[in-house]
């Protein structure tokens, strides 16, 4: 007799599509640690003008354009280290359009400082790339020769010859976007199977500070295949893949109040932070109105807007009375977030220039917390954000 399925007895897999909306070949390395997906099909209801006699509604003629949209929710999780890219890398790609620049970490020199990294053989390193010691992730804000560097924030201590830094992967923004297929695996097998081909991200959202640290893309999808009435040429696929061979996955993941958050351009650490959320939208729209098709064809990105919102306790000390004065004068600040504290468990995101706004004050509770709201990041092309995991 069928049962219930249990919302527990599902599996994600992400992958990047080499053309959009052409499902790629996936492995068990693919499986991302997702919390929930949510998608929405829906048939555009056009408006029947005919005179039927009747005001019952005809109906409409099977076929018409139809919208797929998604939201998936995931937790921050641990990746291993140096084996290439964290799970959720083709979400990461499509989110902010650059191919990852990998790290394969480095042995420190005799010299280094805590805000220049000297190592014993030339780094390779690319301004903006980020790279790890002890548990703080920086980003690179200068090459100063083939083996030195100087960071953007300040190192915890100062990197002891022979120490090591840690590999890491960092994400660029690029002009153009690429898609990715998402599926959706249940238990039993004789359940609905779905998989999101041609997939955008419309929005990453990066929540701080909460139980845990969590990530959430939405955006717009080509289309929802399933194996139920699935038929040859969807997705460019001549039948319905099987889900791959489940092999071990780690499911661990990390503390929401663990991290760094570094503010102004001197900058300075502060330790006041009580809740922060970034916000990555690409304005994306999608070819879907062109004559002969009821698919869309392209994903079309606009204007790409990064903001944050911000809100940390009130202090009378110079930092933080620094943060209010840029605020009025619409000076633009630095900022940097660290998410975690271990290896493996380290991502990070630079904005090179912030302008703040305005802080309201918030003296509801015992004490004072100033709000930052919608503080948008700013630069010249394709550079206002950089993130990277360590």
């Amino acid at each position: 007799m069928p049962a219930y399925i249990s919302s527990n007895s599902n599996r994600f897999y992400c992958g990047s599509e080499v053309a959009y909306g052409h499902v790629p070949t996936i492995s068990a390395i693919n499986r991302i640690p997702a919390i929930k997906l949510a998608a929405r099909q829906q048939s555009e209801i056009a408006v029947r003008k005919d005179k039927t006699g009747s005001r019952t509604f005809g109906g409409l003629p099977p076929g018409g354009r139809r919208r797929t949209t998604f939201e998936l929710k995931t937790y921050m999780t641990t990746w291993s280290v140096g084996t290439g890219a964290p799970n959720y890398d083709p979400l990461f790609q499509a989110t902010l359009g650059g191919a990852p620049l990998n790290f394969m970490g480095a042995t420190s020199a005799v010299g280094s400082s805590l805000t220049t990294a000297i190592f014993t053989s030339p780094h390779g390193l690319s301004v903006g790339q980020g790279i790890t010691y002890l548990g703080d992730l920086r980003f690179v804000a200068s090459i100063i020769d083939n083996v030195t560097v100087q960071v953007n924030a300040p190192f915890s201590s100062v990197p002891m010859a022979g120490a090591t830094f840690s590999p890491t992967v960092t994400y660029l923004p690029s002009t153009e976007l690429p898609s990715v297929s998402v599926f959706d695996y249940w238990s039993p097998s004789t359940a609905v199977q779905r998989i999101l081909c041609g997939a955008g991200v419309d929005k990453l959202t990066v929540r701080v500070n909460g139980d845990f640290h969590e990530f959430e893309f939405s955006g717009l999808a080509q289309e929802l295949v399933d194996n139920s009435t699935f038929s040859s040429g969807i997705g460019q696929l001549s039948s319905f893949p099987p889900e791959p061979v489940l092999d071990s996955f780690d499911y661990s993941i990390v503390p929401g109040h663990m991290g760094q958050v570094w503010l102004g351009n001197t900058p300075d650490r502060f330790l006041t932070l009580t809740e922060a959320q970034l916000v990555i939208d690409n304005d994306l729209d999608l070819r879907a109105r062109e004559f002969g098709s009821t698919l869309p064809r392209a994903i079309s990105p606009g204007t790409r807007s990064v903001s944050m919102d911000f809100e940390l306790y009130a202090q009378d000390d110079s930092a933080t009375i620094a943060l209010y004065q840029a605020a009025k004068q619409e000076s633009p600040i630095a900022v940097m977030l660290q998410l975690g504290q271990q290896t493996g468990q380290l991502f990070g995101v630079c904005l090179k220039s912030v302008v703040p706004q305005v802080p309201e004050f918030d003296d509801s509770a015992n004490r004072l917390k100033w709000q930052f709201r919608s503080s948008r990041a700013q630069g010249s092309i394709d550079d206002e954000i950089i993130v990277a995991f360590g």
